[in-house]
């Protein structure tokens, strides 16, 4: 397949097949070290840059295009299951909506919750979403089974030593005598549950509201919404990928 550069600077040849979903860097280098990309018709090699004027070839490899998905999650529903078998009949997401060839969910969200989802087949985003490095925002309403005090909510802020490691610090605001809202940076498994279980409480209903700057009221429940191409540059611009 031929193609030209979407962006105005010069990129290294791994990351312009990146970002043009014709193969992650490093199927890329792959590719190149066997001579399958081709450069205005010369070999590439490791390393290479692509200008905005140059023609990038790849040998029986044609590009997909990169999907983005909002899906709002019920509750009752698993992100995936691992594993199927006759016993097993929990409905996953795909078995309520069709989603194309490729495209999976980044995360997942546990049976009991619910919330906002990205879906997408672009290989670039799981890393930079869920890697607690890059400090992406994700925003969770919690009503727990008794009534909160501030020093619970201060001890969420804080962090919280769960059994093999420390929560980082969080956003936390109080809502009802019942509920309050967490702004994480992070995704362990079923962390906000432990958390609020650390001090006693246990979460009776947990929503997702907000996933970087992506928010549930804009997403009917149990619809796959296809980001705009404005919310697709915003995306790609909070990751960092643009």
């Amino acid at each position: 397949m031929q193609t030209k550069p979407t962006t105005r600077t010069g990129v290294r040849i791994n990351k312009y097949l990146a970002d043009n979903g014709l193969a992650s860097r490093r199927e890329g280098d792959e590719l190149i070290v066997a001579k399958k990309v081709f450069i205005n018709g010369k070999p590439a090699k490791l390393g290479d840059m692509v200008q905005p004027t140059d023609n990038v070839e790849v040998k029986n490899r044609t590009a997909v295009p990169y999907q983005y998905f909002l899906y709002n999650k019920p509750r009752g529903v698993v992100t995936v299951n691992a594993v199927r078998t006759t016993k097993m009949k929990e409905k996953e997401i795909k078995d309520l909506v069709r989603i194309p060839n490729g495209v999976v969910p980044v995360g997942r969200l546990d049976k009991e919750s619910e919330g906002l989802l990205l879906l997408t087949n672009d290989r670039r985003v799981p890393k930079r979403l869920l890697e607690p490095q890059f400090d992406h925002e994700k925003e969770y309403e919690v009503t727990v089974d008794k009534p909160i005090t501030q020093t619970f909510l201060n001890a969420l802020s804080r962090g919280v030593q769960l059994e093999e490691f420390r929560t980082k610090p969080a956003q936390v605001k109080w809502i009802t005598n019942t509920s309050f809202r967490i702004t994480l940076t992070e995704g362990k498994h079923h962390q906000v549950r432990r958390m609020c279980d650390k001090f006693g409480y246990s979460v009776r209903q947990l929503v997702r509201v907000r996933l970087l700057s992506f928010k549930i009221d804009h997403v009917p429940a149990n619809i796959l919404q296809p980001l705009t191409p404005k919310q697709k540059e915003s995306l790609l611009e909070q990751l960092g990928l643009k």
